[in-house]
């Protein structure tokens, strides 16, 4: 029997719509499609549609299959429904073919190991510092006073963002590809996403002739070589350098905690030392998964799990469909730290594999070592407050309090 989006028990169900997201728990409809049809038809109310692939081998087949499947008209719902992205073929997660393959590898000089190692040791004493007076204060908003500060510190290190602009960039990001409230359109989207914009062309201007190996520095240098990066390719790539670089490792630092709050048997393991911090990591990763979704074209006429679909339509995988796959993950529906292997989709694959991955893997690794350092349990202070975006996912704000190791707590002053 074919599941059709807008008819019969999907008749209020609309991928599209932020507030689906926001407002309901999807597993059973993930479970049905990946049983029924992997890969479905999303009608939308103006016309076309979209594909929605929800198990994590069609998934994977889409994401290693950069021609067949191109990101150059966009990569997300939004844009793609609107016609196409017109960054497209500027900015890297939406440009296939070699010249973008050059850009990023010249980029991943500042990811390094080396790199990483040296950006580390700063990440890891902000986490102690945030995560410390958070339990001093016994109760803590953790989504804006622990997880957004972290990764915002650690990309703006990266391009040599100045502190006193990191707070105002932050709320324009924030606001760029998702929303605290129900009631936000996408002119305030573009208008944020435009604020970061300018923010980058005074910077770029202001740094002209550096030669630094940041990745601005590195920006700016490309554009005056052979690759010949054109302005407006430096400041979107800027753009979603800062984005890519602060949403998904936030959203994933508020999930944890949830998750800890919920799951304190896992917490225990990982307090005892009983599971390593990166297979950890990876789970928390593929737990909340934090990217909704990608989207590509169909370059060509294709079949994919049976199905055929035609050059020029919508393919969208989506991560939080793949990432709870039986198929591919034993128990799914459990948090399990000790989980390997863990091919989970968070970061992506192929081509469009996440730049800042092991950047990611490091903030997290550095907040998880400061939690254990100093906190003995987590209870949720009232209800999480969800995101309304249909790209990503988790919270907004997240109240709970961080109850202190015992041999973590500041001693008593000594009795007169």
């Amino acid at each position: 029997m074919t599941i059709e989006f807008g008819a019969g028990a999907l008749a209020d169900i609309d991928l599209s719509a932020p507030r689906t997201h926001a407002r309901r728990d999807l597993g059973a409809l993930w479970r049905r499609l990946r049983e029924e049809q992997p890969v479905a038809w999303h009608p939308v109310r103006a016309g076309g549609g979209f594909w929605v692939v929800t198990r994590h081998a069609d998934a994977l087949a889409v994401y290693r299959d950069s021609e067949g499947y191109t990101s150059t008209r966009g990569n997300v719902l939004a844009t793609l429904l609107a016609g196409g992205d017109p960054a497209g073929g500027k900015m890297l997660v939406v440009s296939d073919g070699p010249r973008a393959l050059a850009i990023r590898r010249r980029l991943l000089k500042a990811f390094t190991p080396a790199a990483l190692r040296e950006l580390a040791e700063p990440i890891g004493r902000l986490a102690r510092r945030l995560v410390r007076d958070a339990i001093a204060r016994g109760e803590c908003e953790f989504a804006s006073e622990v997880a957004e500060r972290i990764p915002l510190a650690a990309i703006c290190d990266l391009l040599l963002i100045p502190e006193r602009d990191r707070k105002p960039l932050l709320r324009h990001a924030r606001a760029a590809l998702a929303s605290e409230s129900a009631s936000a359109t996408e002119r305030d989207a573009r208008m944020a996403r435009n604020e970061i914009l300018m923010y980058f062309a005074r910077l770029a201007r202001a740094r002209k002739d550096d030669v630094a190996d940041d990745l601005l520095g590195i920006l700016l240098q490309l554009s005056r070589e052979p690759l010949a990066l054109s302005t407006e390719e430096l400041l979107l790539n800027c753009y979603s350098l800062l984005l890519g670089g602060d949403e998904t490792s936030r959203l994933s630092m508020i999930g944890l905690v949830k998750a800890f709050a919920e799951w304190p048997e896992q917490w225990a393991l990982l307090r005892r030392g009983a599971v390593g911090l990166d297979t950890a990591v990876e789970e928390l990763l593929r737990w909340t998964t934090p990217t909704l979704h990608a989207g590509r074209t169909a370059a060509r006429d294709q079949v994919l799990a049976g199905q055929r679909i035609a050059a020029g339509e919508i393919v969208t995988i989506w991560n939080s469909a793949a990432n709870f796959d039986p198929e591919e993950f034993a128990a799914p529906e459990r948090l399990d730290l000790t989980r390997k292997p863990n091919r989970h989709l968070s970061f992506g694959h192929g081509h469009h594999f996440c730049l800042g991955a092991q950047l990611a893997r490091v903030e997290l690794r550095a907040l998880l070592e400061a939690l254990i350092e100093t906190t003995e349990r987590f209870e949720l202070v009232g209800a999480p407050r969800p995101l309304y975006s249909n790209f990503l996912s988790g919270y907004s704000a997240l109240r709970v309090r961080l109850h202190p190791r015992e041999d973590a707590r500041p001693s008593s002053p000594a009795a007169p």
